[in-house]
């Protein structure tokens, strides 16, 4: 992989509801790649962007940002238009991780330990809550987990019970409603939280496995995750070796059945009531954080390659790998 000094364009925010979450990844991003030598510039995710790199004259971009239109394949087709190359996955794997309704389709066609859930719709169900919770306790069970398909970082998500009324469910469905066109009800698979880390250079390889805990949380909430002191990481995570094992390839599975490359975060429950050994996998975050509290670079410093480092292969990689490949166009047969 070739050495030396690139500018690189780094985006953050964006009309997102993780924009500062972004904003916080983004500053750390542009910190690390300055102490590996290269020139960063920070950018927001805004109608000026595309101006801003046709003109900058930069080398790669790094997106570092979470949500709507950063992390959903509408910036990374952005960056196709303009012919830049870039780091993190294309459109298309993009799209997939960010909603959720169709990821977990093709997580369980590849076999992969997805919870049972179903994708409610509002505009299936004309808005009625009361019967979108209907067929959520039908087709999960009574425990049940309600989240927005197309959001991350914990936002909007709510864990019943399954002493929870209907009604409590149709109000969480109502709730991510309010944000979302699609809620997804998944089984509430109750045990540790684990996430996974994947880098993807020359192959995918898993990063050590970390649990989460939230002692002042009832999960690992957007609170949890972002409030300095909120939550607790243990990297390498106290599991069996065995079932390491199988949550860091369940973790490479996953990135390579949505398409993903470069960089991914894989998270999980192990363990359900009744069965330990359980394995459930939740969701692929293609961009992940990169906050001085965020797994990934924990996961990566753990493993032997520190902030710095990480940043600087990333761009490296993506320097190297270039735009897109593009076809000549084909002349009309006359």
């Amino acid at each position: 992989m070739p050495r030396g000094r690139l500018s690189v364009a780094v985006i953050q925010g964006g009309p997102s509801s993780e924009a500062e979450v972004s904003r916080a990844s983004a500053t750390a991003v542009a910190k690390a790649l300055g102490e590996a030598g290269h020139s960063a510039v920070r950018f927001e995710l805004d109608a000026f962007l595309a101006e801003s790199l046709r003109t900058g004259g930069f080398d790669v971009v790094f997106p570092v940002v979470h949500g709507a239109v950063g992390e959903d394949g509408s910036l990374q087709g952005l960056l196709e238009v303009l012919d830049h190359p870039y780091v993190g996955s294309g459109v298309v794997a993009s799209a997939l991780a960010m909603h959720k309704r169709f990821a977990r389709v093709l997580f369980a066609e590849a076999g992969l330990p997805v919870a049972r859930g179903v994708a409610l719709g509002r505009a299936e169900f004309a808005g009625d809550a009361a019967a979108a919770a209907r067929r959520a306790r039908e087709c999960v069970g009574a425990a049940i987990v309600v989240k927005p398909s197309s959001h991350g970082s914990a936002i909007g998500v709510a864990r019943l019970e399954a002493s929870a009324s209907e009604a409590d469910v149709a109000s969480s469905i109502d709730a991510v409603w309010s944000i979302d066109e699609f809620a997804v009800a998944e089984h509430f698979a109750r045990g540790r939280e684990i996430t996974c880390g994947v880098l993807d250079l020359q192959e995918a390889r898993a990063l050590p496995v970390t649990e989460i805990r939230a002692p002042g949380d009832a999960f690992f909430s957007f609170e949890a995750r972002y409030a300095p002191g909120r939550s607790e990481h243990q990297c390498p995570a106290d599991l069996a070796p065995a079932m390491a094992a199988r949550v860091q390839d369940a973790a490479v599975r996953a990135h390579r059945t949505l398409g993903c490359r470069d960089l991914s975060r894989v998270d999980f429950v192990v363990g359900d009531d009744g069965a330990p050994d359980a394995l459930t996998l939740l969701e692929v975050n293609t961009l992940p954080g990169m906050t001085a509290t965020s797994l990934f670079p924990e996961a990566a410093a753990v493993s032997g390659m520190p902030m710095a480092r990480l940043c600087d292969v990333l761009v490296m990689h993506a320097h190297t790998r270039g735009p897109a490949v593009r076809v000549d166009a084909r002349p009309l047969p006359r």
